[in-house]
């Protein structure tokens, strides 16, 4: 449904042909208008002579209209207007002139109500004159121009006029609706007349009861009024029914599903102006808790109080929603003032900013806004609603205020979920194609000798080719497969490192492991169970843990970080200086490698700042009695400052890029002979 403000304009491909068609209506009505008044005669006695009850009927059409309803049954049009009933009244019982005035005083009142623009309210006036025209001439024709008197043709004559009406009003409007939206004439009419055909019935059959009440005295038209005016109370009453279930009882405001119609009629609009709508979700911290210790009557309470704070200076056209436990929703468009979605967060945060005192109790309250905007974002409510619950999620997570919506937020978009699916299948079967490793050398400083290498992941999609590896990260650390990779993973690692050894290298294998698998006491069992099976030496195996990983749940990563540890398997802080907390984790962690960020490396030589961040951390390292490899190697200058500095070691295109399995044993040998 075209929603009120989408109403006022005109559509941007062919706004020409729009408002031709609607000069061309206007100009039709005034002709029609025209040629029927000239051919209608005057009411009976004149005008001067016309009886109070025709002055009460047109009173009455336009109290009708001083509050117009919306019902979800008319849903393509934007109010349910009651004045056709006392305009075919007037019609039939005092003419056709008298009849086009009470219609275009109604309908001139109803445009006021709804905010129509002027040439809106312009074609209004005329396809509904238009439509009065065509009720006129098939009235004279079936009545043969007579006075409403009651006869069975008559009667019939007024619910054919009645039917013609909105025939051709239905006919008018569903034409410009499809200059708009580019669908069906016949379609788009016929969606109209279905959508208002009981209505209008309703108001044809009650035309004549009406008309015979004004023909016998006023006070039948004052009493007629009731049973019309109970039809608008239905209405009304559907209408307050539908408000009800688009509310959420407890703080009376939107819920889910009027939070919903309204994001998609701004939407509708911003679409159709070329301009962006918002949508925000707040999740409050700790809700559960406010719940637990004060009980869930203080938890509503305090969410009633918050709708409160968030309804106060509400601007025009901004929604807000309680979608139910502990989040809120918002949205607003630029149409309504909106300016900078960003700024809208920070409004919604700064209303939690003064405790909410609830009796004795004073309740601190905070929470995390996720953004998501129209159409950057997305092209419907659901893909923004659930982009802003992403970057919600994603703001919780950095500890942050309020996020705005990224794709890189999303581990779980069509395109990841697929992805995903595939590598699950890659890993279902152990000899399944697809999943391999590349190994990067690390070099000894001192010497030049070769100490080991970092497994790196290769997935090569039946499809996409090589997929990045990050990607394949980011996608599976969010669900179960990342246990399967890192198994597949820590599989193929320790089977090269076999090889490797019973081919008479002395090489270690760094692999990288992530947050789910430092979660999980399992992963100890496993590796223990695999380096068993292969035979291996553990301390031959480094594990790469990062910062990040250490702060998803330190309390738990602590806990099986010193299990690896005492499993006798090396432990390396991996991207070191990139984080918070390095100290920390330095003095509680069994860690015995710490790698320096390539960040810093790559640089250092021109970058005194990061030349001063990796001599430091070199030097750390040596008093903590840890060994230093540094990432990013790229040229000689560089690995010469860092044996100066005392690094243990490097890894770096400056040795060698990430290669197979075979070509890194064909490197190794040249390697040697070149020493």
């Amino acid at each position: 449904m075209a929603t009120t403000l989408m109403r006022n304009t005109a559509p941007k491909e062919h706004s020409g042909r729009y408002y031709g068609f609607t000069t061309a209506v206007a100009v039709c009505a005034i002709v029609g208008v025209g040629i029927t008044a000239a051919r209608a005669e005057a009411p009976d006695g004149g005008w001067l002579g016309v009886p109070f009850a025709f002055w009460l009927t047109a009173g009455l059409a336009l109290v009708a209209e001083l509050r117009p309803t919306r019902w979800g049954g008319l849903w393509m049009s934007p109010i349910a207007s009651i004045y056709l009933v006392y305009v075919l009244a007037t019609m039939i019982t005092w003419g056709f002139i008298p009849a086009v005035i009470v219609q275009t005083a109604a309908v001139v009142l109803l445009c006021v109500q709804i905010k129509a623009s002027a040439w809106r309210t312009v074609y209004n006036v005329s396809q509904q004159a238009l439509a009065l025209c065509a009720a006129w001439y098939v009235w004279t024709l079936l009545a043969g121009g007579e006075t409403w008197n009651g006869t069975w043709a008559q009667l019939l004559a007024v619910f054919a006029a009645g039917a013609v009406w909105p025939l051709v009003s239905s006919a008018l409007v569903g034409a410009r609706s499809a200059l708009r939206t580019g669908g069906s004439w016949t379609d788009l009419t016929w969606q109209w007349i279905k959508s208002e055909w009981a209505l209008r019935a309703t108001q044809v059959a009650i035309a004549p009861i009406l008309a015979t009440a004004a023909m016998a005295s006023w006070w039948l038209v004052a009493a007629s009024a009731i049973s019309i005016f109970a039809v608008y109370r239905i209405l009304q009453t559907a209408a307050d029914r539908e408000r009800e279930a688009d509310s959420d009882p407890l703080t009376g405001l939107l819920n889910r599903k009027g939070f919903q119609e309204f994001a998609d009629a701004k939407i509708t609009d911003a679409a159709e102006t070329g301009t962006a709508v918002a949508v925000l979700i707040l999740d409050l911290d700790r809700f559960a808790d406010v719940n637990s210790a004060l009980g869930h009557e203080v938890g509503d309470q305090l969410l009633v109080e918050l709708a409160k704070r968030f309804r106060t200076d509400i601007p025009p056209g901004k929604a807000i929603a309680h979608l139910g436990g502990d989040e809120f929703a918002f949205v607003w468009g630029e149409l309504d003032g909106m300016t900078d979605p960003m700024e809208c967060a920070r409004e919604i945060r700064a209303r939690l900013d003064a405790p909410i005192v609830l009796g004795d109790a004073s309740v601190e309250v905070d929470g995390s806004v996720g953004i998501a905007v129209f159409p950057d974002d997305g092209p419907d409510f659901q893909t923004l609603f659930r982009h802003a619950d992403i970057a919600m999620y994603e703001s919780k997570q950095r500890a942050s205020s309020f996020a705005r919506y990224a794709p890189e937020f999303d581990h779980h978009s069509p395109e990841r979920l697929l992805l995903l699916g595939d590598v699950r299948r890659a890993l279902d079967h152990p000899d399944a194609p697809g999943v391999n490793l590349f190994y990067q050398p690390q070099v000894r400083l001192g010497d030049g000798e070769v100490i080991g290498a970092e497994a790196l992941l290769r997935y090569h999609h039946p499809e996409r080719g090589v997929v990045n590896p990050a990607e394949i990260i980011e996608t599976a650390e969010h669900s179960s497969v990342m246990r399967m990779l890192t198994e597949r993973v820590v599989d193929i690692a320790l089977r090269q490192l076999r090889s490797w050894n019973e081919a008479g290298y002395d090489l270690r294998m760094a692999v990288n492991v992530s947050v789910r698998d430092l979660q999980s006491p399992e992963f100890t069992d496993f590796l223990t169970e695999r380096i068993d099976a292969y035979g291996v030496n553990a301390a031959k195996l480094q594990l790469e843990i990062t910062e990040s990983a250490l702060m998803a749940d330190p309390r738990r990563v602590v806990v099986n970080v010193q299990r690896l540890s005492d499993l006798g398997v090396g432990i390396s802080l991996d991207d070191f200086g990139t984080g918070f907390s390095s100290m920390q984790h330095l003095r509680r962690l069994p860690v015995t490698e710490i790698k320096i960020d390539k960040s810093f490396v790559t640089s250092l030589s021109d970058d005194p700042d990061n030349a001063a961040i990796v001599s430091t951390t070199i030097d750390l390292g040596r008093a903590l009695d840890v060994e230093v490899v540094a990432e990013g190697v790229e040229d000689e200058k560089v690995r010469k400052q860092l044996e100066g500095w005392g690094c243990h070691a490097g890894q770096g295109w400056h040795f060698a890029k990430p290669m197979s399995a075979d070509a890194f044993e064909r490197w190794m040998a040249d390697h040697r002979k070149a020493r």
